[in-house]
């Protein structure tokens, strides 16, 4: 397929208002047909897997607008993405993040994981290239066994000791085969260098641009229900600014939950629970900013580029991907990392964020178009 881009400068003539023609490009795109394998600790749309899914879901989005053929391999119970999704039964693989860096590589009798990767390799002739999105070692040691090339979007930071040996086990044998979502996520391992660097998108056409947040201005928080999300520092920052923050995400830990609710009497959160795209981007436009205060390196931080697209400042910690895709002082606040006098400093300020300008960074950088262009090029 060939398109022919039309290409023009980034700012109108200061006389007719116009913007000049600067050149015609045509482009080659190939259609390529690829599998994606996604996460096995949880079925696409239970929000088990948390930012893999919406990765998996955009890139899908993404891939297919360019005429590529995608098809998905997922826990049996998924929601359907893609041209077809190979819906596969098996026990739901315990995430890396729960366990201790030194603990050993583990699957449950009957894994959804083995089966997986067992679907994977019976139909990996079918396909032109297989893009894992799962933090797991299983794919890693069979890359090099498989007949089409197997790639790696790494999903989160460095957390397991034979993962790192396994990574760069990928990384000797096949280099090239590696990527992570933020530069911040590749500086947890031992050899940064071994990683592209692809970022992340959402559908924008799914996001509704908010000029002003509604009456109460609360603030806005949007994760797992878990310690690695720091909600302690939200409930303080509430407590000492008396801003409502409104709560999304599903309820992993909900003791962690009533521990930080009874540790912050005076914190005024409310919890809204787990919602579907269209729903949870509607509430959050109307929040005065989404706060993010992660205790762990975030690969990305997919919700601050919804928060962004609907027109949000972020507030965030100087730590991980977040930090990364805030401009301060353009599209939000990156503070220091666990400062939560920073952070209520950083409330006092919300208003002089344009958040018009928060939403033009995600179309330029954060489109599923954007991303699909740079997974392609990878």
């Amino acid at each position: 397929r060939i398109f022919r881009i039309f290409c023009c400068h980034d700012r109108p003539d200061s006389t007719s208002g116009e913007y000049p023609v600067s050149r015609w490009v045509e482009l080659d795109v190939t259609p390529r047909r690829i599998l994606l394998a996604s996460t096995p600790v949880g079925p696409l749309g239970s929000g088990i897997g948390g930012g893999v899914e919406l990765t998996l879901h955009n890139l899908v989005y993404g891939l297919g607008l360019q005429g590529h053929h995608v098809e998905v391999v997922a826990p049996a119970g998924s929601l359907h993405v893609g041209e077809r999704v190979h819906q596969v039964k098996g026990a739901l693989q315990v995430s890396s993040q729960t366990q201790a860096r030194d603990a050993p590589i583990e699957m449950p009798s009957g894994s959804v994981l083995a089966a997986m990767w067992s679907t994977v390799s019976d139909i990996q002739d079918q396909f032109d290239a297989v893009i894992n999105l799962a933090y797991d070692w299983l794919p890693l040691y069979l890359t090099p066994f498989m007949r089409v090339p197997v790639l790696h979007l790494v999903s989160m930071g460095s957390l397991n000791d034979v993962m790192d040996s396994a990574l760069a086990d990928v990384e000797l044998e096949l280099s090239g085969r590696l990527a992570a979502h933020s530069m911040a996520q590749a500086n947890t391992f031992p050899d940064p260098a071994m990683f592209r660097i692809v970022g992340n998108g959402i559908v924008t056409e799914r996001y509704d641009l908010q000029t002003r947040p509604d009456a109460e201005a609360a603030l806005g928080f949007v994760g797992r229900i878990s310690p690695e999300k720091g909600l302690e520092d939200v409930a303080e920052l509430s407590a000492r600014t008396g801003r409502v923050v409104r709560v999304w995400g599903m309820m992993q830990d909900e003791a962690y939950w009533h521990r930080v609710a009874i540790d912050h009497p005076d914190a005024r959160l409310d919890y809204r629970g787990f919602l579907p795209t269209d729903e949870l981007q509607a509430e959050i436009g109307r929040c005065a900013a989404l706060v993010m205060t992660p205790k762990w390196v975030e690969a990305f931080g997919n919700v601050a580029i919804e928060a962004m697209a609907t027109g949000v400042p972020v507030l965030t910690y100087d730590r991980g991907g977040p930090a990364e895709i805030v401009v301060d002082g353009v599209t939000g606040f990156v503070v220091p990392a666990d400062d939560v006098d920073a952070l209520a400093d950083a409330v006092e300020r919300i208003d002089q964020i344009d958040r018009a300008m928060c939403r033009q960074r995600v179309d330029a950088e954060y489109s599923s178009l954007a991303m699909a262009d740079r997974v392609v090029t990878w």
